[in-house]
């Protein structure tokens, strides 16, 4: 959707993500962005065009070469389910990772109708333990709020299992689950081993609530974001995102052999 992207771009990768999507799809209407059905809708107007520029066969070469990543299920469990509370009422938490499952096992199963072999999905973070939950969820001492972790940890559990299932029931594909509700978890409780001086509160604001466009000129910042292991009370910074996806990539690639 960049005004600026160029054809040749296309030909080296594109991303369709929308921050705070979810596999649930009343996700993307609670925060006005971009569904995954939406998203699909992109992928299958990008290898039109993909075929426009390099052709049929080489446009079949590179959807079939490229690796996916899909990252989702923080705002379904963190936002959704536990903020907004519009699935308490019909689901527990039990049943609302079943519904995440399908939306997420049903994404995958698209992407690769249309072509996709390499797929790396992501599962949930430590969501319980990032700082605007904490604030939310953690009590006066500010901890790591366990429902929201145990919802995470059961959604991953599961799914693993699918990929797991989708994978061997895909001919010719490398569906793979990578892992980073631990890692994260590990640069959070043992955070001065890997640098940092502060894992509670993020870089910019009061760094426990102030997300996104909170976090702009008028407010507060650290003089040092590498300190941190949050950038804004929800996202890591730049430096614990390379961390776990040089990880991730690892762990992709160890699990392709």
């Amino acid at each position: 959707m960049d005004p600026n992207l160029k054809s040749s771009d296309l030909i080296t990768g594109v991303c369709f993500a929308s921050a705070a999507s979810g596999y649930d799809p009343l996700t993307p209407q609670i925060a006005s962005v971009i569904s995954l059905s939406t998203q699909l809708d992109m992928f299958k107007e990008y290898i039109g065009k993909l075929k426009g520029i390099v052709g049929e066969e080489r446009t079949k070469f590179i959807i079939e070469k490229s690796l996916y990543v899909v990252v989702g299920g923080s705002d379904d469990i963190a936002n959704t389910y536990f903020v907004a509370h519009a699935r308490q009422l019909q689901y527990d938490i039990p049943a609302y990772t079943d519904l995440m499952i399908n939306g997420a096992s049903n994404f995958v199963k698209e992407i690769y109708k249309l072509g996709a072999r390499r797929i790396a999905v992501l599962g949930a973070p430590p969501i319980g333990c990032v700082p605007s939950q904490r604030t939310l969820a953690g009590g006066i001492v500010r901890g790591c709020a366990e429902k929201y972790n145990y919802a995470a940890k059961l959604f991953n559990s599961k799914l693993s299992k699918e990929l797991d299932s989708l994978a061997l029931n895909s001919p010719n594909s490398r569906i793979v689950y990578i892992d980073i509700y631990n890692s994260l978890l590990d640069i959070i409780v043992n955070y001065q081993k890997y640098g940092y001086k502060v894992a509670d509160r993020g870089c910019c604001g009061t760094g426990e609530l102030e997300v996104a466009v909170l976090c702009n000129p008028l407010g507060t910042t650290c003089s040092n974001p590498s300190e941190y292991v949050f950038w804004d009370s929800y996202h890591p910074t730049e430096s614990v995102y390379r961390k776990l996806i040089s990880q991730a990539l690892q762990n992709y690639i160890s699990r392709l052999h």
